[in-house]
């Protein structure tokens, strides 16, 4: 059972989804400061028994209602969730512990090279941000991403499934050009270029001044294969 108060002198991570005292200290400068002149009560639960509350939803999956009672009313929590993705709180942490990362992986903190790649889920759920993916015959949407060399996630773009894969590359290029002024090299598979459309690789070059390979499957190759710099995205779509 967790042992959490409302306290921020909670010391060290009470069940598995908590935070550590290490991971704080990379996220507490990234947290909104309040501004007290603006007015308000005194806060009622402390940074750390949010993040621990919301972490656990996250890690375990379970519905904000199932949040269990000795950490904070779920209602609180989503309150919280939802602020700080609104005002771009949690790209700032994200960004930062990939920063860290590749840091201590001996690599830059920012990336030079880049894989993209596409993914359809079959959903019931969505509305107009539901279609059909033809050549992968899904229901459902599609997630467009871009992952480092690492796989470690660098864009994402969320789309109808009906959407190609070449149209949604431009979304997440445009935002990785924007976002990462040092990615100039991004690998793909054949499905963002062909003997039919190419303009991507074009764009991107003209456009973005980013370089698009195409890494393609060789015909004779039956069954699963694992292709050189493509794999760490579908590992990490997977």
């Amino acid at each position: 059972m967790c042992q959490c108060d409302n306290s921020e002198a909670v010391s060290g991570p009470c069940c598995p989804s908590s935070l550590t005292d290490e991971m704080r200290e990379i996220i507490q400068p990234l947290l909104p400061v309040r501004d007290l002149r603006k007015g308000g009560g005194v806060r009622k639960y402390g940074d750390r028994l949010v993040l621990d509350s919301i972490f656990y939803v996250l890690r375990s999956g379970c519905q904000w209602r199932m949040l269990p009672r000795d950490l904070m009313p779920w209602d609180a929590a989503h309150r919280w969730f939802t602020k700080w993705r609104r005002d771009g709180t949690w790209d700032r942490v994200h960004d930062e512990f990939r920063r860290q990362v590749r840091i201590g992986a001996g690599r830059d903190p920012e990336p030079s090279a880049a894989v993209i790649d596409a993914q359809s889920v079959r959903t019931s759920e969505g509305g107009e941000a539901r279609g059909f993916d033809a050549g992968k015959r899904t229901p459902g949407r599609k997630r467009h991403m871009i992952v480092d060399t690492m796989g470690l996630l660098l864009v994402v773009a969320v789309t109808s499934a009906s959407v190609q894969d070449r149209a949604g590359g431009r979304t997440v290029l445009t935002r990785l050009a924007a976002g990462f002024r040092t990615a100039g090299l991004v690998w793909a598979d054949g499905g963002y270029a062909n003997s039919v459309d190419s303009r991507l690789l074009s764009w991107a070059r003209d456009a973005l001044d980013i370089v698009v390979g195409i890494v393609k499957r060789t015909d004779d190759v039956k069954g699963f294969k694992v292709l050189p710099r493509r794999w760490v995205v579908e590992r990490s779509s997977g």
